[in-house]
């Protein structure tokens, strides 16, 4: 599909939530601008800032934005509040410091939508519900410190996220009509709840390449709260798997997780 030959307007909802982000925002900008697809528009959800966070968005020189600066409730309630305001066919979450790894990824995943049994025509429920691939992790400096430590398998269902969260949450692009809220029970894991329900509605989710979606600020809230997260993704686990699959599941996990310390 070529982006110029629009199917719907726009194909693509990129939702960025900030708050005091004007030190991590710039490349996020830079990816957003870069990008050879211009189907899209770029929704601004912004946590009443004091810096110049509003400032960059301002001057980016993306004319597909919408911004708004506004309290909220923190970070899943604020997704909400973008959800709300897209009205793009797919979401695609790529919040301050996150970046897209190349120019051509926008058009990579129109491709696989013109690709799909309804291609650019009528037929919603024939499009992927998620298109999804491998995340490449940056630090602050924007230098590449390796892949994500899991990998985002060529076949995907709900069932799939009993091994965990096996798709970053910026490189798991969900259409727009099967997107719920967040649920605002979960502090730092809501995500993972939000990408399960999803994929539980999908039909069709399809696998962009190996080539990286997305380069991921590897500093984020989950990583900060890592213990907290991983508390409540088992609680999350337990509800959609069952709690005594969870439990002997985890087991399994755990020389995973050893390695992913130790950076075996």
């Amino acid at each position: 599909m070529n982006c110029s030959e629009k199917a719907f307007s726009p194909l693509f909802s990129i939702i960025t939530v900030t708050w005091n982000a004007a030190a991590t925002l710039p490349a996020t900008i830079a990816s957003i601008a870069a990008q050879t697809c211009r189907d899209f528009e770029w929704l601004v959800q912004d946590g009443a800032s004091s810096d110049a966070t509003m400032t960059l968005v301002e001057q980016s020189g993306i004319e597909q934005r919408s911004a708004v600066s506004e309290k909220d409730g923190g970070l899943y309630d604020a997704m909400n509040r973008a959800i709300d305001r897209a009205a793009g066919r797919y979401l695609i979450f790529l919040n301050a410091g996150d970046a897209f790894a190349a120019p051509d990824v926008l058009q990579r995943l129109a491709n696989v939508i013109a690709l799909s049994p309804s291609g650019g025509g009528v037929g919603e429920g024939l499009l992927p519900g998620v298109i999804y691939g491998q995340t490449r992790l940056v630090d602050a400096e924007r230098h590449v410190t390796g892949m994500r430590h899991l990998t985002a398998p060529e076949h995907l269902t709900a069932d799939s996220f009993k091994q965990g969260m096996l798709v970053c949450h910026q490189a798991f692009i969900a259409r727009r009509d099967l997107a719920p809220h967040y649920d605002l029970r979960y502090r730092y894991s809501a995500d993972y709840d939000w990408c399960v329900k999803i994929l539980k509605r999908s039909t069709l989710n399809v696998y962009a390449g190996d080539a990286p979606l997305i380069d991921y600020l590897d500093e984020g809230l989950t990583t900060r709260n890592e213990w907290r997260s991983l508390r409540e993704r088992f609680k999350i686990m337990c509800h959609h798997y069952g709690t005594v699959a969870t439990a002997l599941r985890h087991i399994s996990f755990a020389p995973r997780f050893l390695r992913r310390k130790l950076h075996l």
